[in-house]
């Protein structure tokens, strides 16, 4: 059994939901992160990295002024190192499972989050994620490690997807670790 699942497929297939309702679902520790859109009368005007224990940062948004850009938004490499990254670590240290949702372009513009993936994926805890769908330099090579299995959602398999974590969570014994 592998030690990293990534969930990958088209924007709006319901990736993040499979892995909210399995996190919520399994008596397992975990920690980690979600990535979440922000929306203004209707609209999506940005994006938010929201850990597992409630911290929070703008990843991006359309009027930020940024370097680091992402088709119309700008992306604060700063605020979202600053947030995901320690996530990442707590959870290295004492969970059950590492979440990290997700690796996608934006994110991957982080070059000490490219560095804490690697060192998650080479971790042995497990790791319970998404990855971009699009081809990209680094997540190719996550795509191609050997402790990586991806499962690609769509709006027709996302039930039985589902099941599929719910089974892999099941192989993961729980850790006495203290939270």
């Amino acid at each position: 059994m592998k030690t990293v699942l990534l969930l990958t497929g088209s924007p709006g297939t319901g990736k993040t939901s499979i892995i909210r309702k399995a996190v919520a679902t399994t008596e397992l520790k975990a920690g980690g992160f979600y990535t979440e859109e922000v929306r203004e009368d209707g609209r999506r005007r940005g994006f938010k990295v929201v850990t597992l224990d409630g911290q929070e940062s703008t990843l991006a948004d359309v009027g930020m002024k940024s370097p680091h850009r992402v088709g119309k938004y700008g992306v604060d490499i700063e605020a979202f190192d600053a947030t995901a990254i320690p996530s990442l670590y707590r959870a290295l240290g004492d969970k059950d499972l590492v979440v990290v949702d997700e690796i996608g372009k934006m994110e991957l513009l982080s070059s000490p989050f490219r560095e804490t993936i690697t060192r998650a994926i080479e971790s042995g805890t497990r790791v319970l994620g998404t990855i971009t769908a699009n081809p990209h330099p680094y997540a190719d090579e996550i795509r191609r490690h050997p402790a990586v299995d991806t499962l690609v959602v769509t709006r027709n398999t996302r039930d039985t997807i589902l099941d599929a974590v719910m089974q892999w969570l099941a192989t993961i014994p729980p850790q006495s670790r203290t939270a």
